[in-house]
């Protein structure tokens, strides 16, 4: 595919002022720049299925308890959870994860527990590095937001599904194994993190055989958009895997059904789709793709985060 002007797509139009469009636009343009220039400073991981299918763009909702999507041979259902309120001693209902700040959460989470080797991962006691890498500026109502999607992923139950030759495997489990899900408050009432999160055992074996590395600079251009991450960490995931002499096609329809599903007709979300794909090429530059009237093909790339690069950090 060749490069095409970064062009911010209508659906962010509709959710952005116009002065901060132009922040997303400079911060894709200098990311697209670094990604050329530089190798990585910061890989982060997302697992494979998560790759393929993945949580809802928006909020759908407490009265929406589950979500299950599916794409090739990927599956994944999540059943919205429950917490315990300490000051009613009542349970409560907990919506589905959703949106950006799940995703990026998510993968920050994944890429804690690789790079340590254990599922337990230390967070800060304020809002230090931790909130700094999504991208947050750090203001009590951000991190009420950044903890209602870390409880909402916290709670959910999640079950992962891919074939893999002719044996099915399922994985069922909680994310989050244990974690303080109430805001606290310290002298200088600023909001506290707790001091650990432990990932799932399931769900942590599960990610250290199917994880893919993403560049975390990418992924910083890219957090405006849920479908923008979708599709890149999709393209990471497939296009290396493509065979180099029979490239893969894959129809409008099929393309919808994986990602557009919050389209009510095929032509808006072709429109989404194509801008979206030129602000992903832009911080994939060596992703090979057409796409026309029909369909989208995919060719045998190189993935962007080089087995190099991976092994040196």
């Amino acid at each position: 595919m060749k490069k095409k002007p970064i062009k911010i797509t209508t659906e962010t139009e509709a959710l952005f002022p116009e002065s901060d469009l132009s922040v997303i636009k400079r911060r894709l343009i200098d990311s697209s720049h670094d990604i050329v220039m530089n190798d990585p400073d910061g890989i982060t991981y997302q697992h494979s299925v998560l790759c393929q299918v993945s949580l809802p763009y928006k909020n759908p909702g407490n009265h929406i308890r589950h979500w299950d999507r599916k794409q090739g041979k990927a599956r994944i259902a999540l059943e919205a959870g429950r917490i315990l309120n300490p000051a009613t001693n009542e349970f409560i209902d907990i919506g589905l994860p959703y949106g950006t700040k799940s995703r990026l959460i998510l993968t920050h989470l994944n890429s804690e527990a690789l790079k340590t080797g254990s599922p337990i991962i230390d967070v800060e006691s304020s809002l230090t590095a931790f909130v700094k890498r999504l991208g947050v500026n750090g203001n009590g109502r951000d991190i009420r937001d950044i903890k209602d999607h870390l409880s909402r992923l916290s709670a959910s139950t999640i079950r992962l599904g891919f074939i893999e030759g002719n044996h099915a495997l399922q994985v069922n489990t909680q994310i989050v194994r244990a974690l303080d899900l109430w805001l606290e408050k310290g002298d200088n009432q600023k909001v506290l993190w707790p001091s650990t999160i432990q990932l799932s055992e399931d769900y942590y074996n599960s990610l250290v055989k199917h994880a893919v590395p993403l560049d975390e600079r990418a992924l910083a251009a890219l957090s405006h958009s849920p479908m923008g991450l979708d599709v890149y960490s999709w393209l990471a995931q497939r296009l290396h895997r493509v065979t180099a002499s029979k490239p893969q096609f894959i129809t409008w329809v099929a393309l919808q059904d994986q990602f557009g599903y919050n389209y009510g007709r095929i032509i808006d979300f072709k429109m989404a789709f194509r801008d979206i794909l030129t602000m992903v090429h832009s911080q994939y530059p060596e992703a090979k793709f057409d796409i026309d009237g029909t369909g989208m093909t995919l060719k045998n790339s190189p993935p962007p985060i080089g087995k190099r690069q991976f092994l040196v950090t």
